[in-house]
């Protein structure tokens, strides 16, 4: 992959969010999660595809939520997007949701598995479906594919940067002028 993938060349900053449980990847159903072994290896994956697509991408994992937003708000002025994967606050992470959503940023919802799946499903969780508090609020969702959710958020996002009218931006040509 190169930078020839995307529209801009402009360096945007990613910020990866990895909640409760996640730090525990390498012990984790491997149907589920695959070949990652830790979550460092699933943060370099993620920092190296950025590298590669010209991104930014920075990454926090925490098991608490009060650390979650105390990085959210310190990172919400410099950073371009997020990623989250809430784990474990995908069904209860109010706060969280509130805190990203006040950033004003792109926001993606990213899970290994298939969280709305049954757990009969090939990419389900064995405890799921799951309601997520975040589907409502989020840019967008990439789940269901382990560790290439990471990767398809991260160009997702840069893509999507990269267009001037995303997220709304008025796409009306500029009314003409008076002569």
């Amino acid at each position: 992959m190169t930078e020839s993938l995307r529209q801009g060349t402009r360096r945007h900053r990613i910020v990866i969010i990895d909640g409760p449980n996640m730090t525990n990847l390498g012990a984790r159903n491997k149907k589920v999660y695959g070949a990652i072994n830790s979550i460092e290896d699933l943060q370099d994956f993620s920092t190296s595809f950025g590298d590669r697509i010209g991104v930014e991408v920075e990454t926090f994992v925490s098991n608490y939520e009060g650390a979650i937003l105390e990085y959210i708000h310190a990172n919400a002025a410099t950073a371009d997007a997020f990623i989250i994967n809430p784990a474990g606050l995908t069904e209860i992470g109010i706060p969280t949701k509130h805190a990203l959503s006040e950033t004003g940023k792109p926001v993606m919802e990213i899970h290994f598995a298939n969280v709305d799946a049954p757990p009969t499903a090939p990419r389900g969780l064995p405890i799921g479906p799951w309601d997520s508090v975040f589907r409502g609020s989020v840019t967008g969702v990439a789940m269901g594919l382990r560790q290439y959710s990471y990767s398809s958020a991260i160009l997702g996002l840069a893509m999507a940067l990269d267009d001037e009218t995303f997220l709304g931006a008025d796409l009306a040509p500029a009314p003409a002028t008076a002569s």
